[in-house]
């Protein structure tokens, strides 16, 4: 058992590793498309990695004490990875969701932005030409043609 046990684990953890990579450079660049810039997009994606690498490898870790008989070592290994995908690939379609969910707020919030930007403008705008409209104006100089010159 305790070879098998050994094999599982770094395997696991190569998988989790090489996802959470995956994870964080996609995202990095999903979220600076995003208005985010670099330093933020980075210091969300680190967030997001971090919670990603502890949620996966405390199921990897309940995963590995999972006792499977299957007759063959090897197979036991091969039972418990395939179970650790699955996991591994419902975690890392929950991260996914959540940076849309992340990205999709942070455009919300950008396209109010500017509509609240354009909103100011257009009522600067409108006060401007109120102002002009309501502004004293002299009556025009009639002059008569019999007037002096």
């Amino acid at each position: 058992m305790g070879d098998s046990y050994v094999t599982f684990l770094v395997l696991g953890i190569v998988l989790v590793a090489i996802d959470g990579q995956l994870i964080y450079r996609g995202g990095k660049g999903y979220l600076k498309r995003a208005a985010y810039d670099e330093e933020q997009a980075g210091s969300m994606m680190k967030l997001t990695a971090v919670l990603f690498h502890l949620v996966v490898l405390g199921l990897l870790a309940l995963v590995s004490i999972i006792n499977v008989e299957t007759g063959d070592p090897v197979k036991n290994v091969v039972v418990k990875l395939g179970i650790v995908l699955l996991l591994l690939a419902l975690a890392h379609g929950a991260t996914m969701a959540i940076l849309s969910r992340i990205r999709d707020r942070q455009m919300q919030q950008q396209l109010a932005d500017q509509m609240a930007e354009e909103h100011r403008i257009y009522e600067e705008r409108q006060e401007e030409r109120q102002a002009h409209i309501n502004e004293p104006r002299s009556a025009p100089k009639i002059e008569s043609p019999y007037s002096p010159k």
